[in-house]
């Protein structure tokens, strides 16, 4: 453990006052119920909600789960942290966690974990909910475009259609890394396949996006991101201790490891990388990380990547081209080469230079011009890049089936 994790664990016990006991942060001297028999404390509160909650989530919660609650941040009655059901080390179940926030009242303690209305309202009043968290929980409570697969297993209505993240490989920079398994659930084989594993390079374990992080036990690191996203990164050793500290896109996490304090499996070391949007695991099919657009493949743990036209199979090496902004694209000419640019939006103007397969592009703005048909089907659309010229929209991965930066 570094002197910075052993400094950051005991301010967080001197300002919580908190006790370690089996595995759980509980308050000091908590006595067991109110005279009206409901819980005294938050611990005992949370506890009591957390099964119930994880079964009507997840459908997979089971008697044999552990509960762990760990109260990180305490106030005249507000409490906040992390709620986990823990599966045995080495099952093929996954855990399954939540962030919560509870206020006390008269007739006990109101709790609310992600996902639910409560916790965006809560989470706004909380005086133990920083600023910097508040914007970001409250795009947790169901706002965001629906991103389920549907039950083909397939991307439904992903994301509303939209599949930008902004996020780029959970890897370093400019450095490859394996892919040695492409999308699966979070626990498996279970539907939404939200969830890739890397590992090689150099073993190191970084946030996809900007965002603020919580270690929900340890091997286990959620940030939370902007629009409605948050991403989960498992089984890391000599992960960062961290109760809703900001992190930048790139921070390390950690590495890749095999821990299963929280229970699961890891045969082999890697990172166990899960995508979220609502508080709840997404399909990632379909979205871009590190400018590679990932598909599922006939099963689980099958699938491959595809950057511009290069198609990387599970098994195979991902170079992390970082993030793809926003308002940028991924030129993919359908089968490589290169991809002209005109002087307008079509055909009947000038070509004015020409951008390479694979190359990312910068938008200005849109606009409908002559038809063309590439990777994913037939549009009119065009797009003036900043630097003046236009290219058709059916070379390019934007993440949306339309303009990504307005009308020109």
């Amino acid at each position: 453990m570094t002197a910075e994790r052993r400094t950051g664990m005991r301010w967080a016990a001197a300002a919580t006052g908190l006790l370690m006991l089996t595995g759980t942060l509980m308050l000091a001297a908590p006595a067991a119920a109110t005279a009206d028999g409901t819980a005294a404390d938050p611990v005992e509160a949370v506890t009591d909600r957390l099964v119930q909650h994880g079964r009507s989530e997840t459908g997979a919660a089971s008697a044999a789960d552990e509960p762990r609650v760990s109260v990180t941040r305490s106030s005249e009655g507000w409490a906040f942290g992390t709620a986990v059901l823990a599966t045995e080390p080495g099952s093929a179940r996954m855990p399954q966690g939540w962030l919560f926030v509870a206020e006390h009242k008269d007739d006990g303690w109101q709790v609310a974990f992600e996902g639910q209305e409560e916790f965006a309202a809560l989470s706004e009043r909380a005086p133990v909910v920083e600023e910097a968290e508040k914007p970001l929980f409250a795009q947790q409570d169901g706002r965001q475009p629906d991103a389920r697969e549907s039950v083909t297993g397939q991307p439904g209505t992903m994301a509303g259609g939209d599949f930008r993240t902004g996020m780029a490989l959970p890897t370093t920079v400019g450095a490859g890394t394996v892919m040695t398994s492409g999308p699966h659930g979070w626990g498996g084989y279970e539907h939404p396949w939200s969830s890739l594993d890397f590992a090689g390079g150099d073993q190191v374990v970084r946030a996809a996006r900007e965002g603020t992080a919580y270690t929900m036990c340890t091997g286990w690191i959620r940030v939370i991101h902007d629009r409605g996203y948050a991403t989960d990164y498992y089984h890391l050793w000599d992960n960062i201790s961290t109760n809703g500290g900001w992190v930048g896109s790139g921070a390390y996490l950690g590495y890749t490891g095999t821990d299963v304090t929280c229970g699961g499996a890891a045969y082999g070391r890697h990172v166990h990388f899960g995508l979220r949007q609502n508080s709840q695991y997404v399909a990632v099919a379909g979205h871009n990380l590190g400018k590679w657009v990932i598909y599922n493949g006939a099963s689980a743990y099958q699938g491959s990547a595809l950057h511009g036209s290069h198609r990387v199979y599970a098994g195979g090496v991902l170079h992390n081209y970082g993030a793809l902004g926003l308002t940028q694209a991924v030129v993919d000419a359908n089968g490589g080469g290169s991809l002209n640019k005109r002087t307008g939006p079509g055909t009947g103007y000038a070509v004015a230079g020409s951008v390479a397969d694979g190359a990312t592009v910068s938008i200005a703005c849109s606009s409908n011009g002559t038809s063309h048909t590439g990777r994913y089907g037939t549009t009119s659309l065009w797009n003036r890049l900043t630097d003046g010229t236009w290219v058709s929209d059916a070379f390019l991965w934007t993440g949306v089936n339309g303009p990504i930066n307005g009308w020109c």
